[in-house]
């Protein structure tokens, strides 16, 4: 799940004019150096010393504030769980495991665990509490009912993939933290910047290449592509919540968040949610032979056609009034002169991700795992001071993916032991059966349902964590070659990240720079989806024939 807190600090303040106190304090703390006032200046009865250093009104509050008794200005009660969800979340639960006909071949045991299952999802989806905090109270609910030991409901903490996942986003924020994908996306800006359309593709070839490096799309986008956007059009006179939006800012937010998914979905290490598929996948006993290079082959080419056809496809539908930007490069490089030489952390930044791409591509033949190779990777940068301790204590979204994540994924792996998932994949596969549906029907159907029903969701992570083993199992069980039925639903699941504002954490930090209109991102969403779709459908039906997939 991606982190919140990157939308609200791109979402544009509102246009109130400043009191009076605030714009002279903002002129004292914007001076470039401390006045060299005489002696007679100082004289706290001076007019002109009051009109230059002003006494902040808080330091003039202060003694009011420690006179006040601590019932006098209650701090505000929390506001705890929101009734209407709540209800539903549980009465979902209730309704499975009470009123719902128990199959004779499943066990108490596993019925009682899918009905909090799916009332963790529901919970998941209609949001009673955050999400960590819900998927908490599932798993206290399966402990507390003894559905599950408490070993067994704990033991996805220990899992590579989700520690792995965890490692990402410390490295995310290393990048952010040295201006290292600044810079990289800087450089394109300057090389191809010079017409709207040019800006665009420079934008969208930079997150591919950084992407497998910096696994979290969420990241990319709050961290360096949305500032360089804002800044940009800026410079351009196109303001977010304004008409203007629409001359340049409109266009590059919209077509940076709809290429992201075809980044991510490039590369296994591009995202988060990949490493978790394969993981899934492993779990059911599909395993991909060097996943990295695997993973590349597969997507390349669909990948790679997606992203080049998006901007273009954008610039028909949802075109800038600004056809060009002749001063884009120019304030690019003028950006990079600022910059200044690649600083000794950067120089770290470059090596360290060298070296844990070249492990992730390379180690199964060395014997080193993903997780070890990020987990060197992270311990060389907190070594040389690229990254504090405080850095990664801060990451909160890291920690708070652990949290959720590592309770789906255990109650996940749980259902498949206790043999809900083969009972549920046998009878959507009779069901399909009965249509004689071929297994590329079969595909077709399963791949477009699991896309839809996106839209009931608010993480991608959370909606693999959910369903990406259900729909695998279906997959298998109707006869869909079991390599081509990982992979295809774990690139399916990089592309339904930009169908609407909340489907991925990336479309909470683009929709919040306020640039974007919700009608346009819900149509702009679905049309972009459906020409992916095709794209994916017709070339790599044709790439991974070639490949040996099916």
């Amino acid at each position: 799940m991606e982190s919140l807190r990157l939308a609200v600090a791109h979402r544009p303040p509102l246009p109130v004019p400043a009191p009076g106190h605030l714009r002279r304090r903002l002129l004292v703390h914007h001076l470039p150096a401390p006045l060299s006032l005489p002696d007679s200046s100082l004289s706290l009865s001076s007019p002109q010393h009051h009109r230059l250093t002003p006494i902040p009104r808080r330091r003039l509050l202060l003694p009011l504030l420690a006179s006040q008794s601590p019932d006098s200005n209650p701090e505000p009660e929390s506001s705890g769980a929101k009734i209407v969800p709540l209800v539903i979340s549980i009465a979902v639960g209730l309704a499975v495991r009470f009123l719902a006909p128990r199959p004779a071949e499943v066990s108490l045991q596993a019925w009682q665990l899918l009905s909090i299952f799916l009332s963790t999802i529901a919970g998941l989806v209609l949001g009673p509490l955050p999400v960590g905090a819900w998927a908490f109270l599932g798993l206290t609910a399966a402990v507390a009912t003894h559905t599950l030991p408490f070993t067994a409901a704990f033991s996805a903490f220990t899992n590579e993939v989700i520690w792995l996942i965890v490692i990402s986003f410390f490295f995310a924020r290393g990048f952010v933290k040295t201006g290292l994908g600044d810079r990289i996306a800087t450089y394109f800006v300057k090389w191809l910047g010079s017409s709207t359309l040019g800006l665009s593709y420079g934008l969208t070839i930079s997150e591919a290449c950084i992407a497998p490096a910096m696994p979290s799309t969420t990241a990319r986008a709050g961290g360096v592509f949305l500032p360089i956007i804002k800044s940009l059009s800026l410079s351009a006179e196109s303001k977010p919540n304004h008409p203007s939006s629409r001359k340049l800012g409109s266009y590059l937010v919209m077509t940076q968040f709809q290429a992201a998914g075809n980044s991510s979905a490039l590369f296994l290490t591009a995202a988060a949610q990949n490493l978790l598929c394969l993981k899934l996948a492993e779990e059911l006993g599909v395993i991909i032979t060097n996943p990295w290079v695997s993973w590349f082959k597969a997507a390349s080419l669909p990948a790679i056609v997606s992203l080049l056809a998006t901007p273009y496809l954008l610039y028909k539908i949802f075109p800038p009034e600004t056809k060009d930007t002749p001063d884009a490069p120019a304030l690019a490089a003028e950006k990079l002169k600022r910059m200044g030489p690649v600083t000794k952390n950067e120089w770290v930044m470059i090596g360290t991700m060298i070296l844990a791409v070249s492990l992730w591509v390379f180690g199964d033949a060395i014997g080193v795992s993903s997780v070890v190779a990020a987990m060197l990777g992270l311990s060389i940068l907190l070594l040389l001071g690229v990254l504090e301790w405080d850095d990664c204590l801060n990451e909160k979204s890291a920690w708070d993916t652990l949290a959720w994540f590592a309770v789906l994924v255990g109650m996940a792996a749980q259902l498949t032991n206790l043999g809900i998932v083969s009972w549920m994949s046998s009878c959507v596969a009779k069901l399909l059966q009965s249509f004689s549906l071929s297994w590329p029907a079969a595909f077709c159907v399963l791949e477009a349902s699991y896309f839809l029903i996106h839209y009931l969701f608010a993480s991608q992570t959370g909606h693999v964590g959910a369903l990406y083993s259900a729909f695998l199992a279906m997959h298998v069980a109707a006869g869909v070659p079991r390599a081509l039925s990982a992979l295809a639903l774990a690139f399916n699941t990089n592309l339904f990240g930009a169908l609407t504002h909340y489907s991925s954490g990336q479309a909470a930090v683009y929709f919040g720079a306020g640039y974007l209109e919700l009608p346009d991102v819900f149509r702009v969403g679905f049309v972009t989806a459906l020409v992916n779709t095709l794209i994916w459908g017709a070339v790599g039906s044709i790439w991974w024939k070639f490949l040996g997939l099916y």
